[in-house]
């Protein structure tokens, strides 16, 4: 686990105003909500630099396939032939999506990082503590692209920079849509993707978003993303906390039980919190667990 987010000081011109921040804390950390930001347009965040600041990054650090993809798959789709140089410069012909992971790598795209969870610090730490392990991945698009129904272990931002897409998102915490099973394999290695059924579609809460446009995504909240008639770029901007690490020790804690034959209950929502199955998990691993 990482040490704790120290935040810059905050930039003259904020990308979040004042407005978009108390309907952030209003909301966080459970509830999902649309949110405004300035951020469109950025030169980091265009095209060309993208397609450089993919060059810069390591080979684990990039992420890209063909984009005409159900919403339900089963284990990672299938690639283009193209590079992913050649897939973001193209990438209004190219069918394919690709993310830019850990961007924050980059010393300039981590201090856009910082700067961006600096405005939000003093909604985000009274509720959830210490901002921890702050992350960004830029997501690159073709038109009509489909980020199939997944789930993700951290407190997230989505900003939408150019283009425009549909996240829909599903309860966080509810087995329906994931069950408690899927969150133990994920914890323990295995893949995000889940089971996709359509009669989901009946507790679906869908959020368009254009350029200048965003939407927090609690953690593990399942959702997908289909883009829209053009190219888009997106910025997701993510955090952990000790809730959050907890409830993924927990998981871990619960599918090692399981194996034994026993049916834990699963972690509370926040504000609950799973500290002594996080603990014990934490030694068992420290004991037991290699690498």
């Amino acid at each position: 686990m990482n040490a704790p987010f120290r935040p810059f000081a905050p930039s003259l011109r904020p990308v979040f105003d004042s407005e978009t921040r108390r309907t952030f804390a209003a909301h966080y950390p459970e509830k999902p909500v649309k949110l405004a930001h300035g951020l469109a347009g950025h030169h980091l965040l265009e095209i060309p630099a993208l397609a450089e600041l993919a060059e810069r990054l390591p080979e684990s650090s990039v992420e890209y396939n063909r984009g005409d993809l159900p919403v339900g798959i089963d284990g990672k789709p299938g690639a283009t032939g193209l590079s992913i140089t050649e897939t973001i410069l193209s990438i209004a012909r190219a069918n394919s999506w690709a993310v830019l992971k850990n961007v924050e790598q980059v010393p300039s795209y981590a201090a856009l990082l910082h700067d961006l969870l600096g405005e939000l610090a003093e909604a985000i730490e009274p509720k959830t503590g210490p901002l921890m392990d702050p992350q960004a991945f830029v997501f690159i698009s073709s038109p009509d692209a489909v980020t199939p129904y997944h789930f993700d272990p951290e407190h997230n931002i989505l900003l939408q920079l150019a283009g425009t897409k549909v996240m829909t998102q599903f309860p966080a915490g509810d087995p329906r849509f994931a069950p408690d099973e899927r969150h133990e394999q994920y914890h323990l290695g295995g893949p995000r993707e889940l089971r996709w059924d359509e009669s989901f579609m009946d507790a679906a809460r869908e959020f368009p978003l254009a350029p200048g446009e965003a939407v927090h995504v609690p953690v593990m909240a399942p959702h997908f993303v289909r883009n829209g008639p053009e190219s888009s770029i997106s910025l997701s901007i993510t955090w952990r906390s000790e809730w959050s690490h907890a409830e993924s020790d927990a998981r871990c804690f619960n599918g090692m039980v399981r194996r034994f034959g026993l049916a834990p209950r699963a972690p509370g929502r926040w504000p609950e919190t799973s500290r002594g199955k996080a603990l014990a998990w934490r030694a068992y691993r420290r004991l037991f667990v290699k690498g």
